[in-house]
């Protein structure tokens, strides 16, 4: 009953995340949220950073807050299913205690799969958390683009700085 819960909390996830897709403004951010993708692929690639060299790049990134939202998501559904339903006072306290395991462990996961992302294993494990980006990115007119290749310039300025000092 626990995993199917889990699976049920996991489809309403998504839904409303595909709900939230249909909504302008939200189609906006999403857009933004594609070109910082974009931006940090084509950074990632040694590619300038520029509108031309960025357009060609993904709008999925293996990092991806939506892919850890996922992974974590999975990892609760798991370990709680294992907990099963003890009595209110210990389940609450298992929730408090386990969460910031399971995104520690949700967080390992994305770094190890980013390291690894050529292995098909590792792709497979991924890929339902890079699908799930395509509810949460769009394609970025030239505009957005430039804001996200202005932000990463900057930050790319500021860690050199940083990295000098």
């Amino acid at each position: 009953f626990h995993l199917i819960e889990g699976f049920i909390r996991l489809a309403i996830f998504i839904a409303y995340l595909k709900l939230m897709s249909l909504l302008p403004d939200i189609k906006r951010v999403f857009a933004y949220h594609g070109a910082e993708h974009k931006a940090v692929n084509a950074y990632e690639d040694g590619a300038p950073l520029e509108i031309e060299a960025t357009r060609k790049y993904n709008t999925a990134h293996v990092r991806c807050g939506t892919s850890f939202l996922f992974v974590v998501l999975i990892i609760a559904i798991i370990v709680f299913a294992l907990v099963g339903r003890p009595a209110l006072w210990l389940m609450v306290l298992s929730r408090i205690l386990l969460i910031p395991v399971i995104a520690a462990l949700g967080y390992e996961v994305i770094y190890f799969g980013n390291k690894h992302i050529d292995n098909r294993i590792v792709r497979a494990i991924l890929s339902p958390g890079l699908w799930l980006q395509s509810l949460t990115t769009r394609e970025p007119d030239d505009t957005q683009l430039e804001v996200a290749l202005s932000a990463l310039r900057k930050v790319v300025e500021l860690d050199q700085v940083e990295e000098a000092a």
